[in-house]
């Protein structure tokens, strides 16, 4: 397995919409232990193929004890809504809070290509749609009022310089860091 770069804000690779995946090889399963292994690093609980410059429709996820692989995801059903924060592994620093829907309903592909359903609600709800958007070109500013993304752009655009050509590199310290777990979606 290997580090991944994670792409920021501004990597074009972010707004696009990704490719459903039709094959299920050796290259998908490498890209999800790669996925896996740099979310844990970077102490996030979700990561989206665009986020580290591929355009595999996948995302991969954990939640307390539980791990999701989410091949074509989409979400057949919501159901409740409320406010939380979140921040984004593509928006280091940058946190707000997002309206999103209480319970899902996700259909998907696993990391064989078998079909499955998921119902998930509070922070697993949350994180599925948040990395779900990331797969339709959306991030998570895309749902702030006007004045909210443009004080989270704002403070986006302070830090930004330590990411040379849109890319977030993790380091040593990260790596040696690991077990402290953060939230980063």
């Amino acid at each position: 397995m290997s580090l991944l770069d994670i792409r920021v804000l501004g990597d074009p690779i972010l707004r696009e919409e990704t490719i459903p995946v039709t094959a299920f090889t050796a290259d998908l399963a490498r890209l999800i232990d790669d996925m896996f292994e740099t979310m844990d690093l970077a102490k996030g609980i979700g990561l989206a193929a665009p986020q580290v410059g591929r355009r595999e429709r996948v995302t991969v996820i954990q939640v307390d004890d539980d791990r999701y692989v989410l091949i074509n995801p989409e979400i057949v059903e919501r159901e409740g809504s409320a406010k939380a924060e979140e921040g984004c592994l593509s928006i280091p620093d940058v946190y707000a809070d997002v309206e999103r829907a209480t319970r899902v309903l996700v259909r998907a592909l696993d990391r064989d290509g078998k079909p499955f359903e998921v119902e998930a609600t509070d922070l697993l709800a949350r994180c599925m749609q948040h990395e779900i958007d990331h797969l339709l070109g959306r991030l998570f500013i895309d749902h702030l009022s006007v004045l909210k993304r443009r004080a989270a752009l704002a403070k986006w655009t302070k830090g930004k310089d330590k990411y040379p050509n849109f890319t977030r590199r993790l380091s040593a310290a990260d790596v040696a860091s690991h077990h402290h777990r953060d939230e980063e979606l």
